[in-house]
């Protein structure tokens, strides 16, 4: 399988700051000092009850390919900033860190630790912005996806939208998290290569405009491909001629054969009324099998609109508004220092701001998702590392917001929702297949997650507990700093 990493080294994309700090550190001999970093979001996009967590497998692949080479080092140099042992310590770089994230796949909420970074402080520092790019990006095109299709029910959505990318990577990358997010597969055949997607494709209105007239292209496309004959029919008039061309193709070239017109593609007006239209026509035409596929600028709201009206399209295509996540574009993940060892222990650190949003949770974490008897996700809950937790008995929680309530988890069963990805540097986890990674999205929202959470607007929100001692250790820690 094709990596972003056969042709180029991707390892210098970091901030500028990552390699002053780092340079800093080395010179003042922390080079050494572990150090826990978590990476949180703070805001689901769209206001959705729940995000995806995706592009784990990209962040693990920059890590194994993470080295710096001479002419990185030599750049390095000309910038006047950086120390000689720093840069040759460069050269021999190798990260050595543990990570432990949740599995790709797993639906997650704001303010949780989706990935723990224990580090050496360097190690930790250097790999921020590509975590956090690969995380951020691939997360966000995960949840739109997931929106479209929930919105469209059973009927399929795939990928169109690569031209409307904002580059070759987000085009390659973001088709591989809407297969995450529930798209049956992508127009983008570098993507299908590389992670063994289905890719599906027809025509552009440019074939029909090569030939004489709309009847000699469709004729000449069908006798190309006649197990899987899917028309373009707006170039020039849908119902006068498109579909009328549609038709007879199927009847003078395609039942000949033996074939069957598989499908017609709508890439522009109205939708709705243009599918219902020509439903009939392919119905009166006896072609009650052949699908309608519709493209042309669509989203969750478009898709949610057009089913309302009864449109009768049963395959939708869907381009930037799905690759670019158009209606809410920032993901808004961050890298947080959470506890940093000294004297043979790990301090909590916390990140004190005016917005309440921006204090952070600190030390080493551990974070559970709760199940009622049913198996359904009331809340997740996070505790300090090491607690342990008795389920057998009532579980106390602290809920942020309403901490001076006393409440409990009873009959409940706690998961813990990270996994050890690397252990001194070296990959200890087995990364799934990505079909098995779009399946748990799936079997996550058919079964565990509830349908008010999943709602597209005024979303039931999930909550995030926190043990008391994690809660006390918080508040200890904002009393000392006022």
């Amino acid at each position: 399988m094709n990596t972003q990493f056969d042709e180029r080294n991707i390892s210098m994309v970091m901030d500028m700051y990552e390699l002053t700090m780092s340079n800093g550190y080395f010179n003042g001999k922390a080079q050494n000092t572990l150090a826990a970093f978590d990476v949180f979001y703070r805001n689901n996009p769209d206001n959705a009850g729940f995000a995806i967590f995706a592009g784990l497998e990209q962040v693990v692949e920059y890590i194994q390919n993470l080295h710096f080479t001479q002419a990185d080092t030599e750049y390095l140099r000309s910038k006047k900033l950086f120390t000689e042992e720093f840069l040759e310590y460069l050269l021999n770089f190798k990260f050595r860190g543990d990570i432990y994230a949740m599995p790709e796949g797993t639906i997650m909420y704001p303010n949780e630790p989706v990935m723990t970074v224990v580090a050496p402080l360097i190690d930790a520092q250097l790999i921020e912005t590509a975590v956090l790019l690969q995380i951020n990006h691939q997360s966000l095109i995960a949840t739109k996806t997931n929106r479209i299709v929930q919105a469209a029910g059973k009927k399929p959505v795939s990928d169109f939208g690569a031209r409307r990318a904002h580059n070759v990577d987000a085009a390659v990358y973001g088709a591989r998290a809407a297969y995450i997010g529930g798209a049956v597969g992508t127009a983008t055949v570098l993507a299908g290569e590389m992670f063994g997607m289905p890719i599906s494709g027809t025509m552009a209105h440019s074939w029909v405009m090569c030939y004489e007239n709309e009847y000699e292209a469709f004729k000449a496309y069908a006798e190309s491909y006649p197990d899987a004959t899917v028309l373009l029919v707006d170039t020039y008039d849908v119902l006068k001629s498109g579909v009328p061309n549609a038709i007879r193709t199927a009847k003078e070239v395609l039942a000949p054969m033996g074939k069957r017109l598989k499908g017609i593609r709508l890439d522009s007006g109205d939708l709705a009324y243009l599918s219902k239209e020509a439903r009939k026509m392919l119905d009166d035409a006896g072609l009650t099998d052949c699908i309608i596929v519709a493209s042309n600028s669509l989203d969750e709201y478009t898709i949610t609109s057009l089913n309302r009206q009864g449109a009768m399209i049963d395959s939708y295509g869907v381009g930037e508004k799905l690759i670019t996540s158009a209606t809410s574009p920032v993901f808004g993940a961050v890298y947080k220092l959470a506890a940093i060892k000294k004297d043979g222990s790990f301090i909590p650190k916390i990140k004190i701001s005016e917005t309440a949003e921006k204090i952070t949770n600190p030390g080493i974490k551990e974070i559970y998702r709760v199940y009622d008897k049913s198996g359904k996700a009331v809340a997740d809950y996070m505790a300090v590392k090491g607690e342990k937790i008795d389920a057998s008995r009532p579980v106390r929680y602290v809920d942020p917001v309403q901490y001076w309530k006393n409440r409990c988890f009873v009959n409940c069963t706690f998961k813990p929702l990270q996994k050890q990805i690397f252990q001194g540097g070296e990959l200890v986890y087995e990364m799934p297949p990505l079909n098995e990674i779009r399946s748990y999205v799936r079997d996550q929202l058919e079964n565990e997650i509830w349908e008010e959470e999943q709602r597209f607007e005024n979303s039931h929100t999930h909550y995030l507990d926190m043990s008391p001692e994690m809660f006390e250790l918080k508040m200890s820690l904002l009393h000392e700093e006022n």
